[in-house]
C-alpha cells in the first residue's frame, strides 16, 4: 500500500534545506506521495529510510533511458493519464527501421539525419534507428548497427530474438547504450543477462498482456529494472486497446507489472506510408513510449514531430527563449538595438521580421516568465525601471557606439520611466505590429 505524505515525512531528515526544489520536507513528502517527485531529489535521506521509501517514491511508470549523444532519450516516467491534469514529461522518440539485409544503410541514415527542423526554439527530429536482424547472421547484424553509428547520430534499438546473435553485437556497440529487443518467454534466461552485462535496457515482448506481466514480474524480481513493454499486438484496434490498458493499469491501479513505458510498431500497422503515419499519430497521443516507423520521409515524419511537440509542451507553462543579447544579421557598433519579451512566439515573430528587413540589428530579450509584451507590461514584468536596469546589466553598451533603444509600440507607456533609468539614452517607440518593423528599421537613425 502506498504511504501517505505524513508517513513519508516521518522518515525524512526534516532539515527544510530546500535542495529538493521545495521549501520544506513536508511539502516534499506530499509531492512524493502524489508521485510528483523522486526520492533522489533529497540528498540527506538515510539509507534505511531510502529503502523503506523506494516503493512509495517510485513513479508509477518507470523512466527508462538509453542511447548516446544528442539523441539519447528518456521514455516513461509519466504520472497522469491526461495532459491537462499536469503535463507529459518525456516525449516519445521516433525510430526508422533499418534491415541488416539493406544495401544502402549508410546513405539511408544520412538522408534521415537531414530530417531536422527548428521550431519555436526546439529541434524537431527522429532520434532512433531500429536495426532489425533479418539475415540471421551476426556479422551482417553488427555491420548494420555500426553503419548507423558511423554515418549518423541516431541511437540504436537492436532487434533480434536470438541471444547468440545479439550478444556479440551488443558488446560491439555497448558504448552507445542500445535498447535490446526483445526478451521473450523462449529466450529470457539467455537474453536478459546480455542487457545486464552491457548496461542496456530490455524490451519485454509477450503474445498478450498476461504473458508480458509474467515476464516483467520475473525480470523485476531477478533485478532487471529498466524494461520496456511490447504487448505483441499489431492491429490498430489491439494496439490502441493495449496502450490505454497499460497506462491505466500503471497509473490508476498501481500495477507494477505494467509500470513501464511501451514500444509500438506503426511500421507493422499498415501497408502504406499513409496508414503508418495515421498509426503513428494515434500512438503519440495514446500512449506509446517509443514509436517505430518503417522508412522515414520528410513528409511522413514532420507532422508526427509537430504532433509530439504540441502534446508534450507543458500547457501550464509558456514556451520561452533564453534571456540575453541576440545578433540578427551580423550587427555592428552602428546597428539599431530593440528589446522585447522572452515569449517564444514574440521572439520568433520579431526576429523573423528583423531578418526580413536585412538591417543588421541587436535584439535584447528580457525574461518576463514567457509573457507577451502587453501581458508582461500589465503584470509589472516589463516596466520602465525593470527594462532600464536590464539594459544596464546585459552589457549592450559595450557593443554599440550610440545610445538609442527601440521599445515595442505596445509598451509606449514605459518610455518615460526607461529614460529616467537610462539617462542620456534616446528611447524610441517602435511599431505596434511586427509587420511594420522592417520599414521602421530601414528608416532608423539613432537620433530620430
Amino acid at each position: 500500500m502506498a504511504l501517505t505524505g505524513i508517513q513519508i515525512f516521518k522518515m525524512l531528515p526534516k532539515t527544510n534545506c530546500g535542495e529538493c526544489g521545495v521549501p520544506t520536507c513536508l511539502a516534499f513528502a506530499m509531492n512524493l506521495a502524489a508521485g510528483k517527485a523522486e526520492l533522489d531529489s533529497c540528498p540527506y535521506v538515510s539509507d534505511e529510510s531510502r529503502e523503506k521509501l523506494s516503493e512509495a517514491s517510485a513513479p508509477p511508470i518507470r523512466p527508462v533511458a538509453f542511447g548516446y549523444g544528442d539523441t539519447a532519450v528518456k521514455t516513461g516516467g509519466e504520472t497522469v493519464l491526461f495532459r491537462h491534469e499536469k503535463t507529459f514529461f518525456n516525449p516519445c522518440p521516433f525510430a526508422g527501421t533499418i534491415k541488416d539485409t539493406d544495401e544502402d544503410i549508410a546513405e539511408k541514415v544520412k538522408t534521415w539525419e537531414k530530417f531536422q527542423w527548428e521550431r519555436v526554439g526546439v529541434n524537431l527530429r527522429p532520434e532512433l534507428a531500429f536495426v532489425k536482424c533479418e539475415s540471421g547472421d551476426a556479422a551482417k547484424f553488427e555491420a548494420a548497427a555500426k553503419a548507423v553509428v558511423e554515418n549518423s547520430s541516431f541511437s540504436l534499438i537492436l532487434g533480434c530474438e536470438d541471444p547468440e546473435i545479439m550478444a556479440p553485437v551488443v558488446t560491439a556497440v555497448a558504448d552507445t547504450k542500445p535498447l535490446i529487443y526483445a526478451v521473450t518467454n523462449a529466450n529470457a534466461d539467455k537474453m536478459a543477462p546480455i542487457g545486464a552485462e552491457n548496461g542496456c535496457p530490455l524490451v519485454v515482448k509477450g503474445v498478450d498482456m498476461d504473458e508480458v506481466m509474467e515476464l516483467t514480474t520475473e525480470l523485476s524480481e531477478a533485478g532487471y529494472k529498466d524494461l520496456v513493454i511490447d504487448t505483441g499486438a499489431r492491429d490498430f484496434a489491439g494496439v490502441f486497446e493495449d496502450q490505454v490498458a497499460v497506462r491505466r493499469a500503471a497509473l490508476m491501479a498501481q500495477n507494477r507489472a505494467l509500470g513501464f513505458p511501451t514500444i509500438a510498431f506503426a511500421s507493422e500497422m499498415g501497408e502504406t506510408v499513409g496508414e503508418q503515419v495515421l498509426a503513428g499519430g494515434m500512438l503519440v497521443a495514446k500512449y506509446a513510449g517509443i514509436v517505430v516507423m518503417g522508412d522515414l520521409t520528410a513528409e511522413s515524419i514532420f507532422p508526427l514531430l509537430l504532433e509530439r511537440l504540441n502534446i508534450y509542451t507543458d500547457p501550464q507553462r509558456p514556451m520561452t527563449v533564453t534571456e540575453g543579447i541576440y545578433e540578427i544579421g551580423g550587427p555592428g557598433v552602428d546597428s539599431p538595438v530593440a528589446i522585447t519579451t522572452n515569449f517564444s512566439l514574440t521572439y520568433f515573430i520579431v526576429s523573423g521580421e528583423m531578418e526580413g528587413s536585412r538591417v543588421p540589428s541587436w535584439l535584447l530579450i528580457k525574461d518576463t516568465e514567457g509573457l507577451s509584451v502587453m501581458t508582461a507590461w500589465a503584470a509589472g514584468k516589463f516596466s520602465g525601471d525593470d527594462v532600464g536596469m536590464f539594459v544596464k546589466k546585459i552589457g549592450i553598451e559595450d557593443k554599440i557606439n550610440h545610445k538609442a533603444l527601440i521599445i515595442p509600440g505596445y509598451a509606449a507607456a514605459i518610455a518615460g520611466d526607461v529614460e529616467e533609468e537610462l539617462p542620456g539614452w534616446n528611447i524610441q517607440i517602435g511599431p505596434r505590429e511586427a509587420a511594420h518593423l522592417a520599414k521602421f528599421l530601414k528608416e532608423w537613425a539613432p537620433d530620430k
